[in-house]
């Protein structure tokens, strides 16, 4: 889909064309190159995706120049989904942040050629380290392969730029194998929507996955606002007096299975009614029966679908036998941003 703004197109136009035909040919040549680079996953790529999984220290990613900056996106791949990653910039390892390497670590180099001097600078420093090395490239026989634990080597490319030199196709395809690397590991470790929601606290893609049970105000081993059935309301409001800050209590069987629930609002609208009698009445007689109710594993979104569809303000969690496990208010989700 194009959006322009209101432009002349036509003196545009007449100043400079554009040759199309050959964009779409930069994008068709990228790729059909990732296709190609199929095949990198063998035996080294599995060994590569072992050394990266059991690594006790961090995955170091390294390279120079267009690779680099593709280096720093793959490192931050790594760092949000499981694997501990730092980008380590070559030519300021001399100069310091060689104290960023640990011997537990594993590094990833990519290089497409293998012999860029910071590259090759970096090869001895790490190797003097005795720190495992994975080369990314495109030549076989450079000293970057020749020194490396594990090649990972996509062959000789074509750039796609007219002068057939600027790092393109090269680099599309680095990003390409390092993806592969991540997300086979991230698979390996049955990484997860909470583990991924974990390391995305901030972003509106992990506020969408945040699941009831990390957006609810009361944690594992909280006392929750819980009354039986059969206890009084002077009782029940006796026993909430200890329970953190909430805007109703959950009313239980004698087999600790959700009845009902009374909400702040329910107990204004009961003592307005029947004055100081309510105090002697019965949960069981007072609660909204057959309230709704959700799961602790469930996406926050769903809670506050039922928010806006129910025009309710509490939502009792509950888990696989409908025993209340948590209670969750419309101001815990407008807190972490959740949209319904």
């Amino acid at each position: 889909m194009c959006w322009m703004q209101s432009v002349d197109v036509k003196a545009w136009s007449e100043a400079v064309e554009f040759d199309l035909d050959y964009a779409r040919s930069v994008i068709e040549a990228e790729a059909a190159a990732i296709s190609s680079v199929g095949p990198i996953v063998d035996e080294c790529f599995s060994r590569a995706a072992e050394m990266i999984y059991s690594c006790r220290g961090s995955c170091i990613v390294s390279g120079i120049g267009k690779a680099g900056i593709i280096g720093q996106k793959i490192s931050a791949t790594l760092a949000s989904t499981g694997t501990p990653s730092h980008f380590l910039h070559p030519a300021e390892a001399v100069h310091g942040d060689l104290g960023r390497l640990r011997k537990d670590d594993v590094v990833v180099v990519l290089s497409y050629g293998g012999e860029t001097g910071e590259i090759t600078r970096l090869i001895n420093l790490v190797k003097q380290l005795a720190i495992r090395l994975i080369a990314i490239t495109g030549e076989r026989d450079s000293t970057l392969c020749k020194h490396s634990d594990v090649v990972l080597c996509m062959g000789k490319m074509s750039e796609a730029c007219p002068l057939g030199v600027a790092p393109s196709v090269s680099t599309t395809c680095m990003l390409a194998v390092g993806d592969a690397l991540a997300f086979t590991v991230m698979k390996a470790r049955n990484f997860g929507v909470e583990d991924y929601v974990r390391f995305h606290p901030g972003g509106s893609l992990g506020a969408k996955l945040m699941t009831v049970e990390q957006s609810m105000m009361f944690k594992a081993g909280e006392k929750l606002p819980l009354a039986g059935v059969s206890e009084t309301i002077e009782r029940m409001l006796a026993d909430a007096e200890d329970v953190k800050r909430h805007g109703a209590v959950m009313i239980v069987d004698e087999e600790g299975r959700l009845a009902g629930i009374i909400t702040d609002a329910d107990l204004r609208r009961l003592m307005t009614r029947e004055g100081h009698r309510a105090f002697g009445m019965k949960a069981g007689d007072v609660m909204t029966a057959g309230c709704k109710r959700i799961r602790a594993d469930a996406l926050a979104a769903e809670a506050t679908a039922i928010f806006h569809k129910y025009r309710i303000d509490d939502l009792p969690v509950v888990d696989s036998e409908d025993r209340p496990v948590g209670l969750i208010d419309v101001q815990d989700i407008v807190t972490i941003k959740v949209v319904g």
